[in-house]
């Protein structure tokens, strides 16, 4: 055990209320709010295990309300692009897309902290970028270009950046990696937090079981979130789980339900999140129900198990991004010049960034062998042959 916990820490690197604050200003010729700050109540938690759950309303700044909007904004216009790339058979392989759950990872990540970490599953795009990575480093990473995230290696599955440990191909299998993380928060000391994301789809494997034992057992600062969207592939919740309420899976660990829709509740419920697990309470359950507009992935047209009525309805009644829009909107924090200037940058952003993904070059054969390990003891990989290895090579330096 001893020899293995110094090598799990090291996986880490490190109704509205006004007040009279200033206004958030970004420069332009466009007219601006004079409110600064607003309230808004959140649709009730449900609680398993907890007396007290997370705030039931949130306070946003007029500054809150742009930066909240801009990064949905990115996430649905990036997910539109890799859409466009797939159909045009510049992304291959597979692609799984987020549209329609963007408010789950934008109001988490408004909650983290630079110590926080986090991993979740395949359908990651979004997530990278909030991360750190740019829009170019995600789409040319979809794309297998030089200027990817992973030099182009990894693709829609394998994006990472600093504190973000992917993109998992397998499924669930990230969920005990995270565990893993937390383990290596709490043996450093540095008063992290990590986040293992997985989907409705994977709750049903063992081996979340398993990683919900360990964590308890060790009282593991690890907060699983389970992104609900309603279906595993093709098949929905109610056919798959005897029990859907994912958040009292954890059993002796306490969980939360949140409107995964609603970016205020994700950011309300990740800082209670927080709070809970540094005080060493231990971990976490979170489920958070949201909704994919696509199919599982790009091959699937996503009809064939639920009807095209049933996604307009939820794009029309509740769309994270469009419900979000009006309550700002109504609240007067933001004006709509504000928004539609928003909404000018995002697009301009990423049509430049599909366009250089498009062009750019991919990795010479040279770097087949390059980054595999951190600080390879042996200096040469094994290739197709044992009397042929490859040399090893550092092409990007670790953050």
């Amino acid at each position: 055990m001893s020899k293995l916990i110094p090598s799990a820490a090291k996986l880490l690197s490190g109704a509205t209320i006004s007040k009279s604050t200033t206004p958030a200003v970004i420069a332009s010729k466009t007219s601006y709010s004079t409110k600064s700050e607003s309230t808004f109540e959140i649709k009730p938690y449900k609680l398993h295990k907890l007396e007290k759950g997370p705030a039931t309303s949130a306070t946003l700044t007029a500054e809150d309300a742009l930066q909240l909007y801009e990064k949905l904004a990115v996430l649905r216009r990036i997910e539109t692009a890799s859409g466009n790339l797939y159909k045009e058979k510049i992304i291959r392989g597979f692609c799984h897309l987020y549209s329609g759950q963007e408010a789950v990872a934008v109001g988490m990540r408004a909650a983290l902290r630079d110590v926080d970490s986090v991993i979740t599953a395949y359908r990651c795009h979004g997530w990278t970028h909030l991360m750190g990575v740019s829009v170019l480093g995600v789409l040319s990473e979809l794309t297998g270009r030089r200027t990817g995230c992973s030099r182009g290696k990894g693709g829609s599955m394998h994006l990472y950046g600093r504190n973000f440990y992917g993109g998992n191909g397998i499924v669930g299998a990230q969920v005990p990696l995270g565990a893993g993380l937390a383990f290596a928060h709490k043996y450093r000391g540095d008063g992290g937090v990590a986040f293992a994301l997985y989907g409705d789809g994977a709750a049903n494997q063992g081996q979340l079981f398993e990683a919900y034992n360990m964590a308890k057992l060790w009282d593991l600062p690890c907060v699983f979130v389970c992104e609900n969207n309603g279906y595993g592939m093709g098949t929905s919740v109610d056919r798959s789980s005897a029990s859907t309420e994912y958040y009292a899976r954890g059993d002796y660990i306490p969980g939360i339900w949140v409107d995964g829709m609603d970016v205020m509740a994700t950011r309300e419920a990740t800082r209670y999140a927080i709070e809970y697990c540094t005080s060493g309470k231990g971990p976490l359950v979170m489920e958070m129900e949201t909704y994919r507009y696509s199919g599982h992935s790009m091959s699937d047209p996503g009809t064939s198990y639920r009807t095209r009525d049933e996604v307009q309805e939820v794009r029309q009644t509740r769309d994270p991004i469009t419900s979000f829009k009006e309550k700002i909107l109504a609240s007067d924090l933001v004006t709509a010049d504000q928004l539609k200037e928003i909404d000018t940058r995002v697009r301009k952003e990423v049509d430049e960034a599909t366009k250089q993904a498009k062009s750019e070059a991919e990795v010479g054969l040279e770097e087949l062998s390059g980054d595999i390990y951190y600080n390879n003891l042996e200096h040469v990989i094994r290739g197709i042959h044992p009397g042929a290895p490859l040399q090893h090579v550092e092409v990007v330096a670790r953050n």
